[in-house]
């Protein structure tokens, strides 16, 4: 309850964000111009690395206001989506996304399949999605990008299954010693990855099929 929970207030929180800022021209002509736009690109990157450094030294209640925190600046950062894409292509990608996610954590949940052995291999290609995506900033190839797309969406799909088993499993196995500042940051943490594996699932599926202005 209290991954789902902070996750979906996290979702909110980016599409305020990304709602309000790219229905301003004048916000986004002061966002998305010259070298600001590359700060404002990988600032949820820098802030996802400076999380993972930083969880163990925060409390729990940090942690949460750390995530809500990157949930904002996660919605700035993606907020062109609505100059590039029409809103009923955006509210469409967002539904498909949110079924197949359900679904997806769903099976991860359930199953009775140890799928933690996907872990180093899904990590690996997100690894490579990140290189790639970087690479193509400056040659701007549409092939590239398509590619790029389609494996985003597998490898994000893997990965919202891989996570809700691996949260699922972390919190069999210490919710027994009664840590709530343990669990409590571990639940942001997964909510986190899952918060994390949607957002890229739906934009790389925005890329694919979302329908421009």
């Amino acid at each position: 309850n209290k991954v789902y929970g902070t996750m979906s207030i996290g979702m909110l929180l980016t599409f305020a964000a990304a709602w309000a800022v790219g229905n301003n021209a004048a916000m986004m002509n002061t966002l998305f111009t010259g070298m600001t736009r590359y700060v404002v690109m990988f600032a949820p990157l820098i802030m996802v690395f400076a999380f993972g450094a930083m969880i163990n030294r925060l409390s729990a209640a940090a942690a949460q206001v750390f995530f809500y925190a990157f949930a904002a600046v996660m919605g700035i950062s993606i907020s062109y989506i609505f100059v590039v894409f029409t809103d009923f292509s955006i509210a469409q990608i967002f539904l498909v996304t949110s079924i197949a996610f359900a679904g997806l954590s769903l099976w991860g949940y359930t199953t009775k399949k140890d799928i933690s052995g996907w872990g180093s291999f899904l990590i690996m290609g997100v690894i490579g999605l990140i290189v790639a995506s970087v690479v193509n900033i400056w040659l701007q190839s549409p092939a590239i990008m398509f590619a790029v797309s389609i494996l985003g969406v597998l490898i994000f799909a893997g990965l919202t299954a891989y996570d809700t088993q691996k949260i699922k499993n972390t919190y069999l196995a210490h919710a027994h010693s009664g840590d709530s500042e343990w669990l409590g940051k571990a639940a942001i943490m997964g909510a986190l990855n899952l918060y994390l594996d949607f957002i890229n699932m739906f934009m790389f599926l925005l890329q694919l099929l979302g329908n421009r202005e």
